[in-house]
């Protein structure tokens, strides 16, 4: 009986989606080949290409799969929204925004912005595609919402070969990072209903991308490499030098969330940074912080993090919001492992859209299903007075960075 229960509450949550998102398909021979796509990215076959899928789901042919990714109408942007909207519904607010990007390995030159490339999906530089993708997370689950496909100069600076792969001409180069700063801009304008932003150090090291997040008026944690510099209008100190300076009482060990074998934890030092007189208001309503993580098993084993957050918020908040980046690459996993998101053998530009939407579409599926059913709680996180010559000064409950007494290695800047 409980089975049967089980069966049924994926029929219906499946009956759910494809209700929600049926006005994107026109026709009626669409909206039934879209459902066989989706329920074959969900199904049993041991790999989701165009020939397996469509054995799957009883057609002589992936034909029809091809044109449904390939020459058929529909916009994958609209249904990306649905998505969004969905897993926001199932979720719930006050998440993290996160983002990253991942690889998809492929052979040949033709697949719309393939090339040479690093990826951390294979630790090296390999031939392949990048996305650039953002995952929504609270602690119900956690989801893909938004997509782009990083075009290398290669290809934009040669419109023959974009044409032939069906890249729009108004598609020109863009980085990693202004990628994020659009899909972070589409994604809060959308209402997706995120109280912060986490990122690797590939993102939170851009001045743009932090400053661009404190304009939307969005609390962030991103990690930055250990050589980040920390502007203020006394100079510009390496964050890595202004840690080794903290006072021991300045670390506190703090869990940044459940992880498979339990919570996270770390020892963790956190210390406002001076205001900005340029940019914030007086008085100021968010502070921003400099955070460092350190292992317990390895000392010398630090992670460096720049924060911008809420007046009043508390350490052990930041480390959970730090921690929470995690969740985009347990999503990567999921979406590849078990909805097909890197098993596409499309090479045009829509095509890449259309599939990697749909595999998003299904993977949210699996998701707003664990969250009825309590989902999983594996991790949410990747989990003395100091010498009056320190920058680490104690102030009420906290710590903040004055300015260093030794000379700064730069020159001065007026911007943190």
């Amino acid at each position: 009986m409980e089975g049967m229960t089980e069966v049924g509450c994926w029929a219906a949550e499946l009956d759910s989606v494809f209700a929600r998102v049926a006005g994107r398909f026109a026709r009626a021979d669409l909206r039934w080949r879209m459902r066989d796509y989706v329920r074959g990215l969900l199904g049993q076959a041991a790999r989701k290409n165009g020939w397996q899928l469509a054995e799957w789901a009883g057609h002589r042919t992936p034909d029809g799969f091809q044109r449904l990714l390939n020459s058929s109408v529909w916009d994958a942007d609209a249904l990306r929204d649905d998505v969004r909207a969905y897993v926001a519904e199932r979720l719930g607010p006050d998440g993290v925004l996160i983002i990253d990007d991942t690889g998809f390995i492929k052979k040949g030159t033709t697949s719309a912005g393939v090339g040479r490339q690093y990826t951390g999906t294979s630790g090296k530089i390999d031939n392949c595609q990048i996305g650039v993708f953002a995952a929504y997370a609270t602690g119900s689950g956690r989801a893909l919402v938004d997509r782009e496909l990083y075009l290398p100069k290669a290809w934009t600076s040669d419109r023959d070969r974009c044409r032939a792969a069906k890249i729009p001409d108004e598609r020109g180069f863009a980085t990693k990072g202004e990628l994020a700063r659009d899909i972070v801009r589409r994604c809060l304008a959308s209402g997706l209903p995120a109280a912060w932003v986490t990122a690797d150090e590939a993102y939170g090291q851009d001045w743009h991308f932090r400053r661009l997040l404190e304009q939307l008026d969005i609390g962030y944690v991103v990690a930055v490499p250990k050589s980040q510099e920390i502007k203020s209008l006394a100079g510009i100190w390496r964050i890595d030098q202004l840690i080794d300076e903290a006072p021991a009482d300045a670390w506190q060990r703090l869990s940044c969330g459940n992880g498979a074998k339990g919570p996270r934890v770390y020892d963790w030092a956190a210390a406002k940074l001076p205001a900005n007189i340029i940019f914030d208001p007086d008085p100021p309503t968010h502070h921003r912080w400099v955070m460092a993580r350190r292992s317990l098993s390895d000392p010398e084993e630090v992670a460096y993090y720049l924060a911008y957050a809420p007046v009043g918020v508390k350490i052990a908040e930041l480390a959970q919001v730090a921690g929470s980046r995690w969740a985009i690459e347990e999503c990567f996993q999921a979406a590849k492992n078990e909805c097909g998101l890197d098993q596409y053998e499309v090479r045009r530009y829509p095509g890449w859209y259309r599939h990697i939407t749909l595999a998003m579409l299904a993977h949210a599926v699996l998701t707003a299903l664990a969250a009825q059913t309590g989902g999983d709680e594996r991790g949410a996180a990747e989990t003395d007075q100091p010498l009056s010559r320190s920058p680490w000064q104690r102030s009420g409950g906290s710590w903040t960075l004055s300015c260093p007494a030794r000379e700064p290695t730069a020159t001065p800047s007026p911007t943190h």
